[in-house]
């Protein structure tokens, strides 16, 4: 690889010439508008779901659905089909994985009916999954080492912020013409990144004397699929509802048998499972299945305090995420100096540190009176704690796999972030309902029988309920809004516990303290600059 700061050494090792600055600022760009696509339709639908019942008629579990069955595809399929771009060719899959996710939206946009929007919903999850992982793999098989930090965390601070941005311009397309109109931004991204990867994305793949492991990409799939599918569906149906405990026990099985098989296959192997041995692998993908979590948890409870307790629409709400995408994305292009200078380990104990401040800083002075502004700081601290944590996580995973496997470190990476964002959702989500529901039983005396279990049930159906709680309307809507404050304070001190228990996990088995080769601050300043 070269080590001259303005070229790199071409990624498919074919002694063409070397990509200049220039080149790898192109191919930066391309690559960030292909992951803003994916990261703007996983949560846009989120906003729209009434609109979706009404015009397809269809039931609030068809809606969830259509909603959930992106997430699953995506996340089932990430390993598999970021294998496949290593031994296809990176640029071919990128292009291929763009035209199925463009022509899904379009379907889905235009969809007559709801099990049409389903299945190309289906595709887009597909799509997805093709493009998500080329994206950083190209990053990594392209850029030289000392640029791959820098370019690493603009890549991260567009994976973290781009879902917030497109949850925002979904709510105003919602809000201002209507909700078909959410996937106008999705297809717009793809026509610019087809056009730009046909031109500045340079091809690279890997040459393996192996057959594709197919045994193990099947395992994996179901493995994935079902765990993600408890995850999603758990809190609705029951932990111990036998769909449920059926998708546990088949996601375990599955689980177990891909390790099971990994370890015999060893060179031929998907994903080198004796990997996760090394501190770096193991450390970046606990702390990004923790923080992604977190980072999920948060979006999903907010939304309720915003819009119930403090009153204001879905636009305003998704708003109010704004600084937590933006003093992320900021945070994303300083983290990779910080941790060339001091470290991989001590950059992301840092940023775990200053998560766990922010969740401290939410549970200590939200207040039903002092609504968006009690939890502001909390949520700015949390952007910087997330791409503190991110950035050298997500490098510490693509380092530890070798050049030839970057479709799958991608993948894998990309895998850890759709699980912890899952999980967190379920455990903040069950965590602050059962708070809720333990607040609200102490303050229902005088309230009609009813509407009292009426509001038992959440916040939301306890405000709807207050209409027939008669002289006890507003006592309900204040008790209401009180216990869902008691919930989530509940809710943060867990992530609380939880980010302590990784931080003294990181502080002892995290990377090792080996900094990336070094580059000036002037060319640190021009590569940021240009990034922006």
């Amino acid at each position: 690889m070269s080590t001259n700061p303005e070229q790199a050494a071409p990624p498919d090792g074919s002694g063409g010439d070397a990509l200049d600055a220039r080149q790898l600022r192109a191919i930066l760009t391309t690559v960030s508008i292909a992951l803003m696509a994916v990261m703007a339709s996983v949560s846009g639908l989120n906003v729209a779901q009434t609109d979706m019942a009404v015009d397809f008629d269809t039931s609030q579990n068809m809606v969830l659905w259509i909603i959930n069955i992106y997430t699953l595809a995506l996340a089932a399929l990430l390993l598999p089909l970021g294998a496949v771009g290593d031994r296809l060719g990176r640029k071919p899959m990128l292009i291929a994985g763009l035209v199925v996710f463009g022509v899904a939206s379009v379907v889905a946009g235009l969809a007559p009916t709801a099990e049409v929007m389903l299945a190309a919903r289906v595709a887009s999850g597909i799509g997805a999954a093709t493009i998500m992982p080329i994206t950083l793999a190209v990053i990594t098989s392209t850029f030289p080492e000392e640029r791959r930090g820098k370019a690493i965390g603009v890549w991260t601070g567009v994976a973290g912020g781009g879902g917030i941005l497109g949850m925002f311009l979904s709510a105003y397309l919602v809000d201002v013409a209507d909700w078909r109109w959410l996937f106008a931004l999705p297809v717009a991204l793809v026509v610019i990144a087809l056009v730009m990867s046909l031109k500045t994305v340079p091809n690279s793949h890997e040459r393996s004397p192996h057959s594709y492991d197919t045994v193990g990409a099947l395992l994996s799939i179901v493995a994935v699929a079902a765990l993600t599918f408890v995850l999603q569906e758990g809190p609705d149906r029951g932990w111990t509802d036998p769909v449920t405990m059926t998708s546990l026990f088949v996601g375990l099985v599955a689980a177990g048998g891909f390790v099971s098989w990994e370890l015999r296959r060893r060179d031929a192997s998907l994903l080198d499972v004796r990997l996760f041995r090394e501190r770096g692998l193991a450390g970046g993908s606990i702390t990004l299945v923790v923080v992604f979590g977190v980072q999920g948890g948060i979006a999903v409870v907010l939304f309720p305090f915003l819009q119930a307790v403090v009153g204001w629409s879905g636009l305003q709400s998704a708003a109010a995420l704004m600084p937590l995408a933006i003093s992320m994305m900021m945070a994303s292009g300083l983290a990779p100096r910080l941790a060339a200078r001091i470290g991989p380990r001590p950059t992301m104990s840092l940023g775990i540190a200053l998560i766990g401040v922010s969740l401290a800083l939410m549970a200590l002075f939200v207040s039903v009176d002092g609504g968006y502004l009690s939890i502001l700081p909390g949520i700015i601290v949390m952007g910087l704690g997330l791409a503190f944590s991110m950035v050298p996580s997500t490098e510490a995973i693509t380092r530890a796999l070798p050049h030839e496997k970057q479709g799958v470190a991608s993948a894998l990476n990309d895998v850890t972030r759709e699980f912890g964002t899952a999980l967190g959702v379920a455990m903040l989500g069950a965590i602050l309902t059962a708070g809720y529901r333990n607040a609200i039983d102490d303050r229902l005396d005088g309230v009609p029988q009813g509407a009292a279990d009426t509001a038992r049930e959440g916040i939301a159906t306890a405000l709807q309920a207050s209409g027939s709680a008669g002289s006890h309307a507003q006592d309900l809507v204040d008790a209401a809004k009180q216990s869902y404050v008691d919930g989530w304070q509940q809710s943060m001190w867990a992530g609380v516990a939880v980010m302590g228990v990784l931080f003294v996990y990181i502080a002892w088995r995290g990377p090792k303290n080996a900094a990336p080769a070094a580059v000036s601050d002037k060319q640190e300043d021009t590569e940021i600059a240009a990034a922006r």
